[in-house]
């Protein structure tokens, strides 16, 4: 496996790759790598002949006062990981090897990118579509890979790639969590004990969701009001948002009916979780 940090090293090698007809896949990530992260770069490998992971700290998609200098780093464990699961190279730059001086091009967005996470962080979006768009345009690859853990970024690249018509497969891979059913996230290692006991409550409420639609009831208010109800039982949660919202549109709905996604991002201390499930009827 290759650790490459040059955009151009990276260009030639997939080059080569696809002169010998090879495809490739890429899953594009910010590091820390954990068994979330894993579990996209297995399906990777089993889909694709070769697999590039990208490693980069997306300077453009953090705001003020948000985690970009604490943010967890650790190439050699990643490496490690990305090694053992099968992927043939990481791309892993500064950030002033992606945004040369006197950058000034972005992606943008409207509709999809409002609601939900769009709302806190208003910056977030332009930047995550920012970059993926650079990642598609150096690596070209036939496939790429994205957790729906989170669900908004994956509706948001999907329509990046069908309204430019980007001639790439946008794939979309379940959430892992831990035994306890947190969602694998790097900023977990952000919680001390009692706040990694309290952030069970995203699980928890989850799981009520889920019940709650299972036995029939469809009115999004009744829904959400039980499920920030018990959100608020614990003391250590704050809530940013918790919506439901059509899976495709991102658009706030009233009633479930068709595809809907259900999310949340709750703050547990400092450190902000998402989570979400998927419901179709």
């Amino acid at each position: 496996m290759e650790l490459l940090h040059n955009i151009e090293e990276v260009r030639n090698r997939v080059r080569s790759w696809k002169k010998d007809g090879f495809s490739v896949g890429l899953v594009p990530t910010m590091g820390y790598l954990h068994e979330g992260h894993q579990s996209l770069i297995k399906k990777a490998v089993e889909e694709n002949d070769k697999v590039v992971v990208s490693i980069f700290v997306n300077p453009m998609q953090f705001g003020e006062n948000e985690d970009l200098e604490t943010y967890p780093r650790d190439i050699n464990k990643d490496s490690k990981l990305c090694d053992e699961t099968g992927a043939d190279l990481i791309f892993n730059p500064e950030p002033e090897e992606m945004y040369k001086e006197g950058f000034c091009s972005y992606v943008d967005m409207n509709g999809l990118t409002t609601e939900l996470c769009g709302k806190s962080r208003p910056i977030h979006f332009r930047g995550v579509m920012t970059v993926v768009t650079k990642l598609f345009n150096i690596v070209t690859p036939d496939r790429a890979y994205f957790g729906m853990k989170d669900a908004q970024q994956l509706c948001v690249i999907k329509r990046i790639v069908k309204d430019l018509n980007m001639d790439i497969d946008v794939i979309g891979c379940p959430i892992i969590r831990e035994e306890d059913g947190l969602a694998k996230s790097s900023r977990n290692t952000y919680l001390n004990k009692e706040e990694r006991k309290a952030a069970l409550i995203l699980y928890k409420t989850i799981s009520l969701g889920k019940d709650l639609l299972v036995s029939g009831e469809r009115d999004v208010n009744t829904i959400i009001n039980k499920m920030k109800d018990n959100i608020n039982k614990e003391p250590l949660a704050k809530i940013d948002y918790v919506e439901a919202v059509d899976l495709e549109t991102v658009e706030k709905i009233d009633v479930i009916k068709g595809k809907v996604l259900i999310a949340m991002a709750v703050y547990i201390g400092k450190t902000r979780l998402i989570d979400n499930f998927t419901f179709e009827c």
